[in-house]
C-alpha cells in the first residue's frame, strides 16, 4: 500500500494492533446528539446523486431535521450560507455540472456552515473528475468520509477503486485517513464492518451495523448528510461524527435483527432511526 510517503512495515502493524476507543449508542454523547437534532431541527442542504437523494433526505427526516437536496437556480450560492450544515456528494457530478458543488463549498466555506464531502468514486480512474474532487479540499471541508480505496486515493495513496467499491479494508486505511485529516483539518471517517473516525489526533472505532448497509443504494451516501445533521447541532466535528456514525450503525444493527430481506432491512433502517431515543 501506498500513502503518499509510504509508512513502514512497523507502523502498519501499530495501527492494525494498537487499542482504540470505541464509541456507540451506550455512550451518552451519542444519544444526546441525537436528541439536540430532534430538538434543534436544524436545516441540512445537500448535494448528493438522484440514485441516493431519497434515502438521504428521509434519513434526516428521520432524525428530526429538514433537508433540502438540488442544484436549482440559485440555491448552491445562496443554501449553504443559511443553512446549520452541508453535505456535498461528488457523485452528484451525475447529473449537475461542477459549478455548483464548488459553489456549495465556497458557500458554505466563506459563511461559516460545517460541511460534509463525501468522494465518491475518487480514486477509481477517472482523472478529471479526481482532479475535482481533489480541488474541493480548498474549501476546507469539515469532515470528510468515504470508503478505503477512496480515502487512501485522496489522501495521495495509489488509487484502487473498481467504480464505487473499495478494494481495501477500513483497517488499511487508517494511517492515510490520520495522514489526511492532519494535512487538511478535517474530521475524517472511513466506513467498514468497524467505522474509523479521526481529527489526526485522536482516533477512535465505531463497530457494529448490518452487512445489508453495502446492498442498500446510498445507505454511505445517505450517512454524509447524517453527519451534517449532527455537525448541524453538535460544536465538536469529531464528536458530531460520532453521533452520526454510532446512530447508524445502531439502526442498521436493530433493523437487521427483525428483517430478512434488503428491502425490508431499507425501510426498517428509516423506522429504527426514527424510534432512536424515543
Amino acid at each position: 500500500m501506498q500513502y503518499g510517503i509510504p509508512p513502514t512495515f512497523a507502523r502498519i502493524r501499530a495501527w492494525r494492533h494498537r487499542t482504540m476507543e470505541e464509541l456507540t449508542w451506550n455512550n451518552p454523547a451519542i444519544a444526546d446528539g441525537i436528541a439536540a437534532i430532534r430538538t434543534g431541527s436544524p436545516f441540512v442542504y445537500g448535494l448528493t446523486n438522484y440514485v441516493a437523494a431519497n434515502l438521504s433526505a428521509n434519513v434526516l427526516l428521520a432524525v428530526g431535521a429538514g433537508p433540502a437536496i438540488g442544484a436549482a437556480a440559485d440555491f448552491p450560492t445562496v443554501f449553504p450560507a443559511g443553512a446549520g450544515a452541508v453535505w456535498i456528494n461528488t457523485a452528484a457530478l451525475i447529473s449537475n455540472p461542477a459549478e455548483p458543488l464548488a459553489d456549495a463549498a465556497r458557500t458554505a466555506h466563506e459563511a461559516g456552515s460545517p460541511w460534509v464531502l463525501d468522494p465518491v468514486a475518487v480514486g477509481a480512474g477517472a482523472t478529471e473528475y479526481d482532479a475535482f474532487v481533489k480541488s474541493l479540499l480548498d474549501h476546507r471541508p469539515t469532515v470528510i468520509r468515504g470508503n478505503a480505496s477512496e480515502l487512501i486515493a485522496l489522501s495521495g495513496g495509489a488509487a484502487t477503486g473498481k467504480g464505487v467499491e473499495t478494494t481495501a479494508s477500513a483497517e488499511d486505511a487508517i494511517g492515510a485517513v490520520e495522514e489526511l485529516a492532519r494535512r487538511t483539518g478535517a474530521v475524517v471517517a472511513v466506513s467498514g464492518p468497524t467505522d474509523y473516525l479521526t481529527d489526526g489526533t485522536r482516533t477512535v472505532a465505531v463497530p457494529g451495523g448490518d452487512a445489508r448497509l453495502t446492498q442498500v443504494t446510498g445507505a454511505g451516501c445517505s450517512l454524509g448528510a447524517l453527519i451534517a445533521g449532527a455537525l448541524a447541532v453538535v460544536p465538536d466535528a469529531l464528536t458530531a461524527t460520532a453521533v452520526a456514525h454510532a446512530a447508524f450503525a445502531t439502526a442498521a444493527e436493530r433493523a437487521g435483527a427483525r428483517t430478512t430481506g434488503t428491502g425490508s432491512f431499507a425501510v426498517a433502517l428509516l423506522d429504527e432511526l426514527s424510534l432512536l431515543g424515543r
